[in-house]
This record gives structure tokens, C-alpha cells and sequence, in this order.
């Protein structure tokens, strides 16, 4: 939420991972006086998830905790992969 308030972007849950690194660098760099390159890559976008958004922003978006034979149920479908 903080880049879309920021820089006007509404980017997709999944590359978030990255924006918080790069977010964590930045302030790593200022506390420490360094002058840094910080690049990352930012992909997607989050206009399927904007329910979820706005939700979040009312305060009304509920956590949900998968059932655990819901899981294990989608696991069996899966392959075996060796390794």
C-alpha cells in the first residue's frame, strides 16, 4: 500500500517481496550515509486484487487460514518429483 500511496502504483501481492527489500536497502543506505544503486524488478499489477485493496484500506479484510485437509487434498493431486 505504501508504494501505491507514494508512487501511484498499485502493484500485485507477489512482487512485494522485492519492494520491501529494496525499501529495507534504502533505509540501510541512509542510516549508514552511503549513497547506493538500488534496482529491482517490479512485475504485474494488482487490478485483480483491488477488492482485496479496498478492503485492507477499510479495515474490513479478513485473515483466512486454509483448512489443513483442504491442503492435503490439493497434494494429492500433485506429482512426484524426484530430487
Amino acid at each position: 500500500v505504501q508504494i501505491a500511496r507514494t508512487e501511484g502504483i498499485l502493484p500485485a501481492p507477489e512482487p512485494t517481496h522485492a519492494l520491501k527489500v529494496a525499501i529495507d536497502e534504502a533505509i540501510d543506505a541512509r542510516e549508514k550515509g552511503e549513497e547506493r544503486v538500488i534496482l529491482f524488478n517490479l512485475c504485474g499489477h494488482g487490478h485483480f486484487d483491488l477488492t482485496a485493496y479496498e478492503k485492507y484500506l477499510a479495515g474490513t479484510l479478513e485473515d483466512y487460514e486454509y483448512p489443513d485437509a483442504a491442503v492435503r487434498k490439493a497434494q494429492e493431486g500433485l506429482p512426484v518429483v524426484a530430487g
